[in-house]
Order: C-alpha cells, then structure tokens, then sequence
C-alpha cells in the first residue's frame, strides 16, 4: 500500500507571511510564473466583504501585465463572486470544490502555460495549497485578508496548520522575496 506523501501534499511551494498585498511581481519574475490562479474568500476580500478594495484593485493592476490572472473558488454565490470578477475585470470559476483539481485544470487550459508557471495563490492549506500541489503547479500560501474591524483569528486555518504539522508537514516561512 502506497504511503500518502503529506509533506509533498500540503507544503506550499512559497509561505509568503502577508497578504497577497506582499507578492510583488519581482517576486512573481524570480519564480519565472506566466499565470496566478487566485482564491477569491479571505485571499482576495475578507469572507463577509461584497467589494474589492482599493489597494486589491491596484495590486491586480500591476501584475496583470506579467501573468494571466483567474479566480476560482469554492463558493457558490454567482452574485458575490461574479460582482468581484468584474470589478477586477478577470474570469473566474465558482463552486472549484478545491482540492478537486478540475477546475484548477479548466483555468490553466484557458491560460494555454504549462502547470509549472502557474500559481495557485490561496490562504488555506487543505483547499488551496493541496489542490495546487495535486495538480503540479507553484503553490503560495497568503495571510487571510480579513475585515479590518474583525478579531485577528483564524480556527480554521490554525486548524490546518495543526494537523499538517502532526502529519508531518514542515511549515516555514520562506525568505527568498526578491522584491
């Protein structure tokens, strides 16, 4: 019986240690990535947030002319995750049931790169992360983006990290941020 790799599973290619804010597209170059597939709820906008900020808005801006930008999330809401695509003019797939690799496949096809230069950017480690590395591609783990007024915890993911770590998964942020 083969041994389930957790490690290889659930590591992130890139433990960024802020937000999406902090991936700067020196950092995008360095790791010579052509596409970002990003996680809409807590990667992009706090969970209960209907509208992108502004520096979210400008982040996009100045990387949209190096890589091919999708969102795909797991949430249902045509409506919020719909309205949040078009503010940012970029397409998305809703309902990814991450770590399903399905959807994750449609959005590289339509990027036409190969797995390895793209990203799956997300917060979470059982969704994102997994289904990223499942499928091959760089994988980059964010600090949630939550409401400004919300108490900083995150069960969830503190959670993840937990389990991850009795499974064996070393987590360290990573200092290779050229930029």
């Amino acid at each position: 019986m083969a041994t389930i790799q957790w490690d290889r599973l659930l590591r992130p290619s890139l433990i960024l240690g802020g937000t999406i804010l902090d991936l700067t597209p020196a950092l995008i170059a360095h790791h010579d990535l052509k596409g970002l597939i990003l996680d809409v709820d807590e990667t992009l906008v706090p969970l209960r947030e209907q509208r992108v900020s502004e520096s979210v808005v400008a982040w996009v801006e100045s990387v949209r002319p190096q890589v091919a930008l999708w969102l795909v999330s797991n949430n249902l809401s045509q409506s919020r995750i719909g309205s949040i695509a078009q503010s940012l003019d970029l397409p998305y797939i809703l309902g990814a049931r991450k770590p399903s690799r399905r959807k994750l496949r449609e959005a590289v096809a339509a990027m036409d790169l190969p797995p390895a230069q793209v990203a799956m950017v997300g917060d979470r480690l059982f969704t994102d992360a997994l289904a990223g590395n499942r499928l091959g591609l760089f994988t980059i783990l964010v600090e949630p983006m939550v409401d400004p007024g919300a108490a900083k915890s995150y069960p969830i993911r503190n959670f993840e990290v937990w389990l991850s770590r009795k499974l064996g998964v070393t987590l360290h942020h990573r200092e290779d941020n050229p930029g």
